[in-house]
């Protein structure tokens, strides 16, 4: 397995990017200033991040995809723990927005994310068309933080 920063041509990651952020004008306001990781194994591309700088003391995972044939096979906690070493030394804590699904929340929890906050009606307001998760549809953004 291999975990690289890509730092040209970030545009090729957006069909799997659009997994973990389902509107390309979304992943375009962060993924020029963000860092790209993409995870290999096999030669073959599993799982992708976009971390950027918010500020001194915060980075945050603005997206994490994993292609759906590689779900529940490690891919996604290889690549939270690859940031978390990363950033872990350079910040003072790591955060996310995700929607308001149980089992997304449950993953981050693995990793000592705690809850943050919530922006109520982000997903409403944001977004083109309605969100949709486990058949629900996501309304507010809650974020999780991981302080160190």
């Amino acid at each position: 397995m291999e975990i690289i920063e890509v730092t040209e041509d970030k545009e090729q990651y957006m069909d799997l990017l659009l997994l973990g952020d389902e509107q390309e004008s979304m992943i375009k306001k962060y993924l020029n200033r963000g860092i790209l990781f993409a995870l290999y194994d096999d030669f073959d591309l599993k799982t992708a991040a976009v971390v950027t700088k918010e500020d001194d003391e915060t980075y945050e995972i603005k997206n994490i995809a994993t292609l759906k044939i590689y779900q529940r096979k490690g891919y996604g906690s290889a690549m939270i723990k690859h940031i978390i070493q990363k950033y872990k030394s350079q910040c003072k804590k790591i955060i996310v927005g995700t929607g308001d699904s149980e089992s997304i929340l449950l993953f981050y929890e693995k990793f000592n994310f705690i809850y943050s906050h919530t922006i109520k009606d982000f997903f409403i307001k944001n977004y083109d068309h309605p969100i949709i998760e486990n058949g629900n549809q996501l309304k507010d953004m809650i974020y999780m933080k991981l302080c160190f």
